[in-house]
Formats: structure tokens, sequence, C-alpha cells
């Protein structure tokens, strides 16, 4: 990432505020998990999110694979969670070694100390620019504890 100062119109975007989440699939054995800002509740009956991958991640064919994903919630409360996740790590570990989990009724799992959970079964996808846009039909969840989530805002709506 550049030291210049962000365009105009990327200061602009940069204020649509997001969320902070930790979007988990693969194997209940080795969930492949990362943390996603760009998630969105897009409908109502059924309930329905998505959520958007940069193109060429792992991710993105683990999803297929799973068929589904979860979301949590984070809060200022679990935010530290997703520190975890921009660690590098040896192989045979994973960033939720050292984290409390529970399972979803899909057997994926999502972080106990989250606001709030998500389990989705995949919808579909659309690519769009740089990223794939994957839809999840919501199949269950759960808040667990009161309170607001967080909020993020970029410096620049261009890049992370």
């Amino acid at each position: 990432m550049s030291d210049a100062e962000p365009t105009p119109l990327a200061r602009a975007l940069g204020r649509m505020p997001s969320g902070l989440y930790v979007v988990t699939t693969g194997a209940s054995d080795a969930p492949l998990g990362f943390v996603a800002s760009l998630v969105q509740q897009m409908g109502f009956d059924p309930p329905t999110v998505c959520v958007a991958i940069a193109k060429g991640r792992d991710h993105l064919e683990a999803m297929r694979a799973a068929g589904g994903f979860t979301v949590s919630v984070l809060d200022g409360e679990s935010a530290g969670l997703m520190g975890a996740f921009f660690k590098k790590y040896e192989d045979g570990a994973s960033p939720y070694d050292g984290l409390a989990t529970s399972a979803a009724p899909s057997g994926l799992p999502y972080l106990s100390g989250a606001l709030a959970w998500v389990d989705c079964k995949l919808a579909g996808e659309h690519a769009t620019g740089d990223h794939i846009v994957v839809f999840g039909t919501v199949s269950d969840g759960g808040l667990q504890r009161e309170g607001d989530p967080s909020v993020h805002l970029r410096k620049n709506g261009l890049s992370y």
C-alpha cells in the first residue's frame, strides 16, 4: 500500500461503514477462517447474507466444498479475537487452536466470544471486480450477549 494521500474518491468510499466479522468455512476438524468487513444482510425471507472474498483466496474453494460458512459478529469485547487471523502459522497449526469455539448446527465453528453468530448454507455467488460475492441462506444463529457490533471505517475505500 502506498503512503500517498488517498484520493477524494477513496476517502469518500472509506466513509461507508462496515462491520468486523470472522467468517469460517472448511471441514469442522480443520476450519479455515478470515477477518471480513464486507458482510451484509441481503434479504429477509429467507434471511440471506453476503460475504465478499478477494479473488484468489483459498477460502472461496473451501466454502464451495463445505457448502456453507458461519459468520461471527465482533464487538468491542470480542474484537481482539480477530488478531489470531492475521498471524502466520506453521503447518498443522491454526488460528482456532487458541480460541474458544462452539459448533453451529452445520458442524462449522463460530467464535464463542463473539457478540453474535449466523450459520449459512451457500446459495450462490457473483464475480465483481477483484472480489467474489458469496450469498448464504441463514439456517440458524444467535445473539450471545447484548451489545453493539464493531463498526469499521477505512481511510482509503479503494484498498484494505
